[in-house]
């Protein structure tokens, strides 16, 4: 709950959230991240409540379900749009590889961009994983040249939600679908099952990833490099990997 009863008093979540963007405010204002999901909605919200100086950016991946964007355009007008200087599908290309578990190159490249040399706000909560939980509130990645504030890092999804509901405010119409988190589509962190789903809800999606990885095969044609025939079989591979389908299932290419 946003606001809890304490052996120390009353907590009220919204209000702590709001001190921290005050607190830290730099002269030059903050850089907001914004990824169209509920949890940078909530840091939009709390910003323009605090009436702190910010910039609101969103990086674009290619990626993002369409949704995503109308949504961002729709209902956050004063994002600011990012355009990487190239594409996801020119990046393929370029690193020779898909972006894999073990080669994030999507993320330094596509969703990390912006921000040098400023204080940039997110939506990080030691709910959202496991991995989160080591996160603080505040802190610095010298090697960008970035200092983060986390201001709803404590927060829960229920809290969340309660925000978004108490605050009326509009969000992006995935969750609806049943999506529990929003980000690129196929991530290589998402179950066989997820992007499964992405390329069904999305066949032209499907089509582009075929497209660039018949590109792809060509090039590593020309090197003598590749293992693969053509652009389903790379994207057979990068959906499935070594991973066997289980028998009687049928896959998005059956």
């Amino acid at each position: 709950m946003l606001i809890e009863n304490t052996i120390f008093g009353i907590r009220d979540k919204v209000k702590i959230a709001i001190d921290r963007l005050r607190e830290f405010e730099p002269p030059e204002g903050y850089y907001v991240a914004i990824s169209g999901g509920k949890d940078s909605t909530v840091v939009y919200d709390l910003a323009k409540k605090a009436r702190v100086k910010a910039d609101f950016h969103y990086n674009v991946t290619y990626l993002d379900a369409p949704e995503t964007v109308k949504y961002i355009k729709r209902h956050l007008p004063d994002v600011v749009f990012e355009y990487p200087p190239r594409t996801f599908w020119e990046l393929v290309i370029i690193h020779r590889l898909p972006p894999i578990m073990t080669q994030r190159w999507c993320c330094r490249e596509l969703k990390e961009r912006g921000g040098e040399g400023r204080i940039v706000v997110t939506g990080v909560r030691w709910a959202e994983s496991r991995k989160r939980k080591n996160r603080r509130m505040v802190e610095s990645c010298y090697k960008k040249h970035k200092h983060f504030l986390h201001p709803i890092i404590d927060w829960d999804d229920e809290d969340v939600w309660e925000y978004i509901r108490a605050n009326g405010l509009p969000y992006n119409p995935l969750y609806d679908r049943g999506h529990k988190r929003i980000g690129c589509r196929c991530c290589p962190f998402s179950s066989v099952q997820q992007r499964e789903r992405d390329l069904n809800e999305y066949p032209a999606l499907k089509k582009q990833f075929i497209r660039c990885f018949d590109k792809l095969v060509d090039k590593l044609k020309e090197e003598g490099k590749t293992i693969w025939q053509d652009g389903e079989d790379v994207l057979r591979w990068w959906i499935y990997g070594q991973k066997k389908i289980p028998e009687g299932q049928f896959s998005i290419f059956d």
